[in-house]
C-alpha cells in the first residue's frame, strides 16, 4: 500500500498534507463524497483546455522540487525535502559499493537482481562488442553486428532493470459484487486513507480507481512500499489496527474476488507524485513471452520519449511476484476522445512505430481497461 511520490521518512503528516498541497494545487475545491461511486458519466467531455493547462501546472511544480532539491543536495547544510521526486540517498551502509567477484573476478549474480556488477551505459556496451569479419559462417556462429549490438545493449540494461529496489508496488484489484458498490466505495473510501495517513503503517496509496470499460465493477489500487521489507513490516501493522479484522470481515462479504500482484516500477518511468489533472485513465497490461522483459524495456525506454511528447503517463510496472511476466502501464487523458487523438498523434513522432513494431512480437496477450479515479485517490 504506498506511493505519495516522495514524501520523506522522516516527515510528518503535517509535511505529508503540506507536499499534496505544493503538487496538488490544482485540486478541486470541494471533493465528493466517499460515498459517492464514481463512473465515467461523471467526466465532463470537451475539457482538453482546463486538462492541459493543469497538466501544464503540474510538470512546472514537479520540474521546480526537483530543482530545488538539487540545490538542496549540493548545499552544504541541506534542507530535508519536503516532497522528493527523484530517488533518495540511501545511507552509507546502503549505498552500493564495488560489485563482488567470484573467485574467477566476475561480478557474482545475487537476488532481486540480474546482476550487481556495474557493465555502463548502453552506448559503451555497444561499443565493446567485438568487431567480427561479416559473413555467413560468422553470422551464423556469432550473429550479426547489428545483433551482437542489441545483444551487449540487453545485457547493459541487467542492472538497470533490477537495480531499483528501493519501491515496490503491489496492485490490488476487487471484483465488487454488482449490488454492493457504493457499501464497497462507503468502505474503502474510509479505511484505506486512513492506512496511508498512519506514519507507523510507512505505506502510501498511489491511487484507487473503478472500471469502467473492460472489467466492470472491479476496482484498482497501487500502493507503494520501502522494498520487500517494507513491505512485510507494512502489512503487519496494518494487520495489528484495531479495525482491521473488521474491515476484512465486512470486505469478504461485498467481493466475489481479489487479486494481487507485487511490481517494481521502470527505471525509466518513475511513478508519479500526487495530482488532480481530473479526466480519466487508461490501464494497459500485456502478458509477455518469458524471457523478453530485459528486451522490452530496451525498446520502451525508446519508446517512452516519443510518448511522452503528446501523452501524460502515471506509471509502468513490471510484476515480479503474482501474475508473472505481467507488465502494467497506466496513463491519464482528459477524455476518450483526447486518448484517441494522442494516440494517433504518437506515430508522427520519431521512433514510437519503431517502438511498436519490435515490441508487438515480444506480447503473448495485452488488456485495456478505462478507470474513473476514486474520490479519496491521491492520482486523479
Amino acid at each position: 500500500m504506498l506511493a505519495l511520490r516522495r514524501v520523506s521518512v522522516a516527515g510528518s503528516g503535517a509535511r505529508f498534507m503540506a507536499a499534496r498541497a505544493a503538487l496538488s494545487s490544482t485540486a478541486p475545491s470541494s471533493a465528493p463524497s466517499p460515498k459517492t461511486v464514481p463512473a465515467l458519466a461523471d467526466i465532463v467531455p470537451n475539457r482538453q483546455d482546463s486538462f492541459n493547462s493543469k497538466q501544464k501546472e503540474f510538470r512546472e511544480r514537479l520540474a521546480q522540487a526537483q530543482r530545488a532539491q538539487e540545490t538542496s543536495a549540493s548545499s552544504s547544510s541541506p534542507a530535508t525535502p519536503i516532497f522528493n521526486t527523484t530517488r533518495p540517498v540511501l545511507p552509507p551502509e546502503e549505498e552500493p559499493g564495488p560489485p563482488r567477484l567470484d573467485s574467477e573476478g566476475r561480478p557474482l549474480q545475487g537476488l532481486g537482481s540480474l546482476s550487481i556488477g556495474n557493465k555502463g551505459s548502453l552506448a559503451e556496451a555497444s561499443a565493446k562488442a567485438p568487431a567480427r569479419k561479416s559473413g555467413p559462417i560468422s553470422n551464423l556462429l556469432y550473429g550479426t553486428k547489428e545483433g551482437r549490438e542489441l545483444d551487449a545493449q540487453i545485457e547493459a540494461s541487467f542492472s538497470q532493470v533490477l537495480a531499483r529496489g528501493k519501491y515496490m508496488h503491489s496492485i490490488l484489484i476487487h471484483q465488487v459484487k454488482p449490488d454492493k458498490l457504493a457499501e464497497y466505495v462507503a468502505l474503502v473510501g474510509e479505511w484505506y486513507p486512513k492506512m496511508a495517513s498512519i506514519p507507523e503503517n510507512n505505506v502510501h496509496l498511489v491511487g484507487s480507481w473503478r472500471t469502467e470499460v473492460g472489467d466492470c465493477d472491479s476496482f484498482v489500487h497501487i500502493w507503494e512500499y520501502q522494498r520487500y521489507e517494507g513491505y512485510h513490516k507494512s502489512i503487519n501493522a496494518v494487520s495489528s489496527h484495531p479495525g482491521y479484522k473488521d474491515f476484512e470481515a465486512q470486505l469478504r462479504t461485498l467481493i466475489t474476488s481479489k487479486t494481487v500482484s507485487l511490481m517494481q516500477e521502470f527505471s525509466f518511468w518513475p511513478t508519479t507524485p500526487p495530482r488532480q489533472l481530473g479526466g480519466l485513465f487508461e490501464l494497459r497490461s500485456y502478458t509477455l513471452h518469458p524471457g523478453n522483459l530485459l528486451e522490452w524495456e530496451t525498446h520502451w525506454r525508446r519508446g517512452l520519449k516519443a510518448r511522452r511528447e503528446v501523452m501524460e503517463g502515471v506509471g509502468a510496472w513490471f510484476v515480479q511476484v503474482g501474475e508473472l511476466n505481467t507488465v502494467y502501464h497506466l496513463w491519464q487523458f482528459a477524455d476518450l476522445e483526447e486518448r484517441k487523438i494522442r494516440r494517433e498523434q504518437s506515430w508522427s513522432i520519431e521512433g514510437w512505430s519503431d517502438t511498436v513494431h519490435k515490441t508487438v512480437p515480444l506480447i503473448q496477450s495485452m488488456k485495456s481497461r478505462i478507470l474513473v479515479p476514486m474520490p479519496w485517490s491521491p492520482v486523479a
